[in-house]
């Protein structure tokens, strides 16, 4: 696949344990994981892949995808219409899996590329269906971590359908930053964001001229702002009432004992 290149690197660099990875901090929201249990996860990103900006990870109604976690770096999922028109169905970061919906439809639904260069941890259905079969508890958190992914889709339906321009865009940036925050890339005030305006239009359905005035907006009310690749948060609680904001959707449950 042009852009994509194997790496040296094994997974873990130098002085990381398995714990401070994001995948491992997004499924330790759900379920304690033991030492045996960390190690399976670990598994899924043993081999490592280094993939150019821009490089197609995933093509819609191509079979026999490739799955891969998120190690570092930004992707787009997205459909694209014949005519060149593009809706973002969601970003993924740290610690998100990309092309496991293929491996039930057999045939991918949507096409995914690198929004930034990308570390990917690169797994078959195979090793999937194995480390499922060996740990429930790993596999229960994977289907948490599924079912959140999909009631952030769900959640974008609303922004699309029912939400005005300016609290769309309040909305979408305070779930970016709670998903980030999740896997220890943000804080209160802000997070670093590759993203372009066009970027925001695809997701948001709108234009890039609307989203300038959204963030225009937003600023001058004080409350959040965009610049040199760092969303800045000025007034969190103030952008939360604008969005009406929960965050239900994105808190992890727990797994019984």
């Amino acid at each position: 696949m042009p852009g994509v290149q194997p790496s040296d690197d094994p997974g873990v660099r130098a002085g990381e344990s398995m714990t401070t990875q994001p995948l491992v901090r997004k499924l330790q929201q759900f379920v304690d994981l033991s030492t045996e249990e960390l190690a399976t996860v670990n598994r899924l990103e043993s081999t490592v892949v280094d993939v150019d900006r821009h490089a197609e990870l995933i093509a819609e109604g191509e079979e026999k995808q490739q799955c891969y976690v998120i190690l570092d770096g930004w992707a787009a999922c997205y459909k694209q219409l014949a005519d060149g028109r593009r809706q973002v169905i969601n970003f993924m970061i740290p610690g998100d899996f990309l092309g496991l919906r293929s491996l039930l439809l057999q045939v991918a639904d949507h096409s995914a590329t690198a929004v930034t260069p990308l570390r990917l941890g690169r797994f078959s259905a195979a090793d999937l269906r194995r480390i499922m079969a060996e740990q429930p508890r790993v596999a229960s958190a994977i289907l948490w971590a599924l079912s959140r992914d999909e009631a952030i889709v769900v959640e974008h339906l609303v922004d699309v359908g029912r939400r005005n321009a300016l609290e769309r865009l309040a909305h979408f940036i305070i779930e970016l930053g709670e998903r980030l925050a999740l896997v220890g890339l943000a804080d209160r005030h802000g997070y670093d964001c590759p993203l372009r305006q066009e970027d925001f239009a695809d997701a948001l359905g709108l234009t890039a001229i609307h989203i300038n005035r959204s963030f225009r907006q937003l600023r001058q009310r004080g409350l959040a702002d965009l610049a040199k690749r760092r969303m800045t948060v000025h007034d969190r609680a103030g952008l939360i009432e604008l969005a009406q904001f929960t965050d239900f959707y994105l808190a992890p449950g727990s797994l019984p004992t």
